[in-house]
């Protein structure tokens, strides 16, 4: 009864904003007039919903777009869609294996910089599986991936302070106070993949204040949420979700477009917090026991071991 009414009151706060009618409220028919010739970007989960939106839309304005994701076909089918064809190129990488994505970065890096890295691979595991390198899927995915790729590119020099950086959060974050232990769960006893899905997109949230606290020389971070969007992974995630809402979801391109946004105009933070929706900042925390989570800086200790464990350091 009392997560029935938590959730109650959850949908009920955040209905209006995060639906297709909030984006029109708040965005409506402003166009994005932004020319990324000459840039390079990177995007992951990119072959679906708001990944293959935002490396659309970047290559449409002229990016040159590496679109990381596992499936080669679904990549060409990718390539071939964009305005430009030679605007889009496929990088085959399991985004849930770190020696994978520790390789595609490194080997990314060593090709030139990188303007723009938009971490938006996600997804919500309602079944316990491990990777083979002993990670559960979804907090590798959606977490411990973005740490490794993040760390590849800088370590090759990628990355640098006229790089942006934008993350892919969710709204569901609202509803977490960021628990270590609560990111990766030990076994099918103890995984909720609901509650480990909004563990991940605060912890988003908490990363990249880290990357924001390291100094000018550093690249900056921005952490977004698209809102509440129709993707293949609502459609099997959340299907009684999408059954009552389904009226009132964004497309992928309204999901898409603060992210393009951001690349484009790169807005100065008016306060170390913030999260962005449809082009304007909104606060991170909306009720006050969020606020009682861990510290980003436990956060990155807690990556960079379990980093190392499962890329055998």
């Amino acid at each position: 009864m009392k997560n029935a009414l938590g959730a109650l009151v959850f949908y009920a706060r955040f209905a209006l904003p995060f639906s297709r009618l909030g984006f029109r409220r708040r965005v409506g028919d402003a166009r994005l007039d932004a020319d990324f010739t000459g840039q390079r970007w990177v995007v992951t989960g990119a072959t679906g919903g708001i990944g293959r939106a935002i490396a659309l839309g970047a290559a449409a304005r002229g990016a040159q777009v590496l679109a990381l994701a596992r499936d080669g076909r679904k990549l060409e089918a990718l390539a071939g869609g964009a305005l430009d064809r030679g605007r889009i190129t496929p990088v085959v990488v399991d985004l849930s294996l770190m020696q994978d994505v520790q390789r595609a970065g490194a080997a990314i890096a060593a090709a030139g910089p990188v303007d723009v890295l938009v971490h938006n691979v996600g997804l919500m595991c309602h079944d316990f599986i491990r990777t083979p390198e002993g990670v559960e899927r979804g907090f590798a995915t959606n977490l411990l991936g973005h740490w490794v790729l993040d760390a590849a590119l800088r370590r090759g020099g990628a990355l640098g302070p006229r790089s942006a950086i934008i993350s892919m959060s969710s709204g569901g974050m609202y509803g977490a106070a960021l628990g270590l232990d609560a990111l990766e769960a030990t076994d099918a006893a103890t995984h909720d993949g609901f509650l480990a899905y909004a563990q991940h997109k605060r912890a988003q949230v908490a990363l990249t204040n880290y990357w924001n606290s390291l100094g000018e020389a550093a690249p900056r971070a921005w952490v977004m949420h698209p809102g509440w969007v129709d993707t293949d992974g609502v459609r099997s995630a959340l299907p009684g979700f999408r059954r009552f809402f389904r009226p009132v979801l964004r497309s992928a391109e309204e999901g898409a477009d603060t992210a393009l946004w951001l690349a484009a105009t790169r807005p100065r933070l008016a306060s170390e917090e913030g999260i962005w929706l449809d082009r304007r900042l909104d606060a991170e925390h909306v009720f006050a026991f969020t606020r009682s989570g861990a510290a980003p800086e436990a956060l990155v200790a807690s990556l960079q071991a379990r980093a190392a464990q499962a890329l055998g350091g």
